[in-house]
């Protein structure tokens, strides 16, 4: 059975109703399209988005906004029929790469408290639980954990996304998946 060929790349303005639809798949409807036109084109907005190659088709999503040293991720999504293959550790792992580019010190989130998967991603990524945010989710009432992962700009954290990356390369390969470059 062949591989089936993934793309690792920001999105573009074209991408808008993808990326809505995208978002009402995984998270009900959590950003507009004026929403995502309006994060794409700041400067302070990082996006990664994962296509399928042929044909064409956004399957994934992240974001972080920049703040002072801090990657802030407000979204890291995957289109419910294509999670449980590793696709949303790429996309963690391209967000957090990115992060360390730009120099920043420290990462964090709010992640829903029963998204189990969710914060079991994050935990293998080193994030711990500093917080509780009280009916954050306001469509449900549901609380948000804070999660926090620091020294990303030390040569530690650089040494343990090397590991991470080989990790995430196996588990596409067990998923039948390959990274486009």
């Amino acid at each position: 059975m062949s591989s089936s060929l993934l793309t690792l790349h920001t999105p573009q303005l074209t991408d808008l109703d993808e990326l809505v639809a995208l978002d009402r798949s995984c998270l009900g409807g959590l950003w507009s399209k004026d929403g995502y036109r309006r994060e794409l084109m700041s400067p302070n907005s990082h996006f990664w988005v994962l296509s399928l190659d042929s044909p064409r088709i956004i399957i994934g999503c992240g974001c972080f906004w920049e703040i002072l040293e801090e990657a802030h991720i407000t979204l890291l999504m995957i289109s419910p029929e294509y999670q449980g293959q590793g696709l949303g550790q790429l996309l963690l792992h391209g967000l957090l790469g990115d992060a360390v580019s730009r120099n920043l010190e420290r990462a964090t989130l709010e992640v829903r408290v029963s998204n189990q998967p969710a914060l079991c991603l994050y935990q293998k990524f080193g994030f711990k639980v500093i917080g509780q945010r009280k009916g954050y989710y306001k469509a449900t009432g549901e609380d948000a954990l804070v999660l926090w992962r620091g020294n990303l700009h030390y040569p530690q954290f650089q040494q343990e996304l090397s590991i991470w990356k080989q990790q995430v390369d196996d588990r596409l390969t067990e998923s039948n998946w390959q990274l486009s470059i």
